[in-house]
């Protein structure tokens, strides 16, 4: 196969892991494979530094305006920060341009709420954090919630639940662009158990107790 462009979106108070899973994921597939299938690289709005829940720095490959044109798979991750940029128009106008042109779109726990400001979900089943199910009901009343697992595939688009859920969305991902073979190769070298769609029924089971006053998505 052909490498392929793979861009992460990243943003001020990105949850940490739901965009280095999928970075260390596909990053490490690629160079498993002596860097012939994923150029990954990490987009933000401007060449600031960004900093992440709880204070993680980091410096984008790219900002909007200097990013390759032909992204074969976006990734939109989460984090409370997607509460402040999901209807800001420079971030729609990107985000809309982006996910068309992609072959492949993963979205990582409220990464969801992009594309709902955007009516991209209308009709299409979805995951996202649990917590943050109220809410794109709210956005997306046309969309079809899926909160029994852990993460989906409607046509282009794979969705992930919260946070860790976007590692395994990942390398589902990986397995249909490049096999079963080169996954759990790369599952195998991460020593990571992978935990199927359907696990997802356990965080409804043991669902996360809410802080007061306190919400990260």
């Amino acid at each position: 196969m052909q490498r392929k462009k793979l861009a992460i979106l990243i943003f001020d108070q990105v949850e940490v892991l739901d965009f280095t899973g999928p970075f260390e994921v596909f990053s490490v597939a690629d160079e498993l494979h002596q860097f012939s299938l994923l150029e990954v690289c990490t987009v933000a709005c401007s060449d600031k530094p960004i900093t992440a829940v709880n204070g993680l720095k980091v410096v984008a490959d790219y900002n909007f305006e200097d990013c390759p044109e032909d992204i074969d798979i976006l990734v939109l991750p989460g984090g409370d920060g997607t509460k402040q940029h999901y209807n800001n128009p420079t971030y729609q106008s990107w985000i809309e341009e982006k996910y068309h042109k992609a072959e492949q779109v993963l979205t990582v726990c409220s990464g969801t709420r992009f594309l709902a400001s955007l009516g991209l979900l209308d009709k299409k089943r979805f995951c996202t954090h649990q917590e943050v199910y109220p809410a794109l009901a709210k956005l997306v009343p046309a969309g079809l919630p899926q909160q029994h697992l852990r993460y989906v595939t409607e046509g282009k688009l794979t969705s992930a639940g919260g946070i860790s859920a976007g590692i395994d969305a990942a390398f589902d991902v990986l397995q249909c662009l490049a096999g079963a073979q080169v996954a759990n190769k790369t599952a195998q070298y991460m020593e990571y158990h992978r935990n199927d769609a359907d696990s997802g029924h356990e965080y409804q089971r043991h669902p996360v107790t809410p802080v007061k006053h306190f919400s990260l998505f």
